[in-house]
Parts: structure tokens; C-alpha cells; sequence
């Protein structure tokens, strides 16, 4: 068995062409904003990547379906100067030597397809709930900032500190430095600690801009909602938790 197999539904007649990547991360920020895009754009798949660089298991659906976990690709061909291409999946390489493998064969397969600009997206973690999750950004190169910034995203000095790590990151980079593709990498705020459909959605608002579509929202923002009265009771409890110096040196 090869380390990478890709199972291929269409090929479309595309030669210009957008990548935006939304895998699991922090807060699964990129990944739930990457599948309400599928979603809500009623987008078709063009292929499955599985790989040996994924766990080993299947999941098991609702109606106790096993299938073997994977990454796939969609499109949907817009009027304008780029047809969009989205990278969703369930996981990310599970070694270096998997993200690096995974990711330089997802853009070469693309490369294809006219990619011409790579959008990755996913969580920044400020290990604490925020109100109005900001996007930051990151570029490979320079003359992208200005652009982003008008469009609301923001560039910090000195953040994100630590660098990107993982797909969101490594993608940006082999695009760049090995097919001379340009990138972004817009990062929404989230605490980190669950699912984060608000930044996600700001994701959203931001990247729809930028891209000039249109894309509803109003589902996503009903989600976005539903965990903010959720984590409100989760951080009100707490708050009326006796405190003991356990407590304050594991959440120190």
C-alpha cells in the first residue's frame, strides 16, 4: 500500500484557481469555518486522500456506518478570476514526515488545477475565553499585507509568537518555496479550549470579503450562539467554585 492513495470523483476544467485549507486544530477554528464553506456553497468533491500518516481507525456514523478517516477536496466554479478549492478532513499528518508528505502532495495534485493563491485558516489560542475573537494573519509575502488589512485582518507585532505549526503552516511554506504559489494564514482567536464556531465565523466574515463572495452566515451564527450560553454557564460555575490551591496552581 502506498503511504498516500487519492480516490478522484471529478476533474474539473479549472485553470485558475484559489486553495483554502481548513483541517483539525486549535479550537477546530479552520475546520469548522473549511466545512460550513462546503456546506452553505453546496460545493462537490473532487477527491479523498487516505494515508498511512493517519490513526489507524474508522469512524462510525449515526447510523453505525464504519469508514475509513480521510481528507477530501471540493470545488465549486465561481464567476470572476479564481474557482475555489477547499481542503477539509478529519486529521492532520500524525508525524513530521506526514505533514510534510500530506501537504507537498495535496499542492502538487492541485497545481494542476491553476492554483494561484492558498488561504489556510486556523486557531490562535489566548488560553482564555474572548469576547470579539480578532483574525490575525500571516503572509508569504509582503505586498499581501495591505489587502488583508483592509479587509480587517490584523498583524500584531511579535504574534504569533511561536510560529505556525502543522498543516496551516506547512502548506503556506512548500506552496511558496516550491511552487512559488503566494499565501495567507488567517488565524481566528479562541481560548482553545472547545470547538469555537464564533471564530470560525469571524473567519468567515473576513475571508468572504477578502475573496469577494457572498457566503450566509446566519447558521453558523446560531451555533456561534448556542456555545457562547453554553461556555457562560461552564465559566459562571466555576466562578462559584470554592477555590483551593490546587485549583489556582492547575489554572495558574
Amino acid at each position: 500500500m502506498e503511504k498516500i492513495l487519492i480516490k478522484q470523483y471529478k476533474k474539473p476544467k479549472i485553470t485558475n484557481s484559489m486553495l483554502i485549507g481548513g483541517l483539525p486544530g486549535i479550537g477546530n477554528v479552520g475546520k469548522i469555518a473549511a466545512e460550513y464553506m462546503v456546506d452553505i456553497l453546496k460545493m462537490q468533491k473532487m477527491m479523498d486522500i487516505y494515508s498511512q500518516y493517519f490513526p489507524p481507525q474508522v469512524f462510525v456514523n449515526e447510523d453505525g456506518v464504519a469508514y475509513l478517516v480521510r481528507n477530501s477536496i471540493y470545488y465549486k466554479k465561481l464567476p470572476g478570476k479564481y474557482d475555489l478549492i477547499v481542503l477539509v478532513g478529519d486529521f492532520q499528518g500524525t508525524t513530521q514526515e506526514g505533514q510534510y508528505e500530506l501537504s507537498y502532495s495535496t499542492i502538487d495534485i492541485l497545481s494542476k488545477y491553476g492554483l494561484k493563491m492558498i488561504y489556510t485558516l486556523g486557531g490562535y489560542s489566548t488560553g482564555k475565553i474572548v469576547d470579539n475573537p480578532r483574525v490575525l494573519g500571516a503572509v508569504t509575502d509582503r505586498s499581501l499585507i495591505k489587502n488583508l488589512m483592509d479587509h480587517g485582518v490584523v498583524f500584531p507585532k511579535g504574534e504569533p509568537g511561536g510560529g505556525i505549526i502543522g498543516s496551516a503552516g506547512i502548506i503556506l511554506g512548500l506552496g511558496k518555496e516550491m511552487f512559488s504559489i503566494d499565501g495567507a494564514c488567517l488565524m481566528g482567536e479562541t481560548s482553545g479550549f472547545f470547538a469555537d464556531p464564533k471564530s470560525a465565523m469571524n473567519i468567515l466574515k473576513v475571508l468572504s470579503s477578502i475573496i469577494g463572495i457572498k457566503i450566509d452566515l446566519s447558521e453558523i451564527e446560531m451555533r456561534s450562539q448556542q456555545m457562547e450560553q453554553i461556555t457562560g454557564k461552564a465559566v459562571e460555575e466555576m466562578q462559584q467554585r470554592p477555590q483551593n490551591k490546587e485549583d489556582l496552581g492547575y489554572f495558574g
